[in-house]
């Protein structure tokens, strides 16, 4: 019985989607409107071509309580978390999972070869590792089903 579990690359390819980056000047508020018509929770920053901080939802709760914070005129530079997390595309879920829960982080980056080829979410992994878990489970439910041992009697 072998179950296969997917890596952070074949997650990526069943979930779709680019990343999601605006330029470092970029105010919050313009931000936010990209992450709502996108339907995400964290977007990328970037200086030209190259991915230097992230900004998520946590970071807009941690900025609201600041009563100078305003998001129509802050740069999202300004508030960005830097120090990017990411995770190789040859991870499986469960890695990725272990990584989720002991850098408590909600959103992790994919690196392929030094190139950064998408962003999952803990929610995507958690789906990936259940479905893995379900299919085992099916299995199993086979292996153990009364039919499957009714083909192995002896026939009279």
């Amino acid at each position: 019985m072998a179950t296969d579990v997917k890596t952070a690359e074949q997650i990526l390819q069943e979930k779709g989607g680019d990343l999601i980056a605006v330029g470092e000047e970029t105010v919050i508020l313009e931000a936010l409107k990209i992450m709502v018509e996108s339907k995400v929770g964290s977007i990328l920053v970037k200086e030209g071509t190259r991915v230097v901080g992230i900004y998520t939802e946590r970071d807009l709760s941690r900025n609201t309580i600041n009563p100078e914070f305003d998001a129509a005129t802050t740069q999202i530079s300004e508030v960005m978390t830097t120090g990017l997390r990411y995770a190789p595309h040859t991870d499986t879920a469960f890695d990725l999972m272990d990584k989720f829960l002991g850098l408590r982080l909600r959103h992790l980056l994919i690196d392929r070869n030094g190139e950064f080829i998408g962003m999952l979410s803990i929610g995507d992994v958690v789906r990936s590792a259940l479905q893995t878990r379900t299919n085992e489970l099916e299995q199993l439910q086979e292996i153990a089903n009364w039919e499957y041992y009714e083909e192995w009697k002896p026939r009279s």
